[in-house]
């Protein structure tokens, strides 16, 4: 598993120390974020999603 997250030349090394490395997101647990920050995810999701179901089903009666 380790081998996985070696970068494969010095300029990625680098960048990774430097920027912060991107490549360990696989190994985040979204279940442990704090509440407020699931909910807002949770909230903003469900908006999106019933925002563009809405659109779609006004645009097919009102067209």
């Amino acid at each position: 598993m380790e081998e996985e997250n070696k970068p494969f030349n010095d300029a990625i090394d680098h960048f990774n120390k430097i920027e912060g490395n991107a490549a360990n997101l696989a190994k985040t647990d979204l279940r442990k974020l704090p509440k407020l920050l699931k909910f807002f995810g949770y909230f903003m999701i469900g908006f999106f999603s019933i925002s563009i179901l809405l659109i779609i089903l006004l645009n097919l009666f009102y067209s």
